[in-house]
C-alpha cells in the first residue's frame, strides 16, 4: 500500500526563468501556491510559481 501523507514537497520556480527555484512544504488539499520572493539571479523580487517537485 502507497502511504499518502498530509503535506507535499514543491518547487516553486522563478518566473523571471533564471531557473532559480525553492522549495517548500504545503497541505496536499491546498491550491497551487504562488509567491513574491527574492531572485538573487536578477537580484530583484519576482513570482514564483508551483511547478513540479
Amino acid at each position: 500500500a502507497k502511504i499518502f501523507y498530509r503535506t507535499v514537497l514543491v518547487r516553486l520556480i522563478s518566473t523571471a526563468k533564471t531557473g532559480f527555484f525553492y522549495q517548500c512544504q504545503r497541505p496536499r488539499l491546498s491550491e497551487k501556491l504562488s509567491a513574491m520572493k527574492y531572485d538573487p539571479k536578477v537580484k530583484q523580487h519576482v513570482l514564483f510559481v508551483e511547478g513540479k517537485r
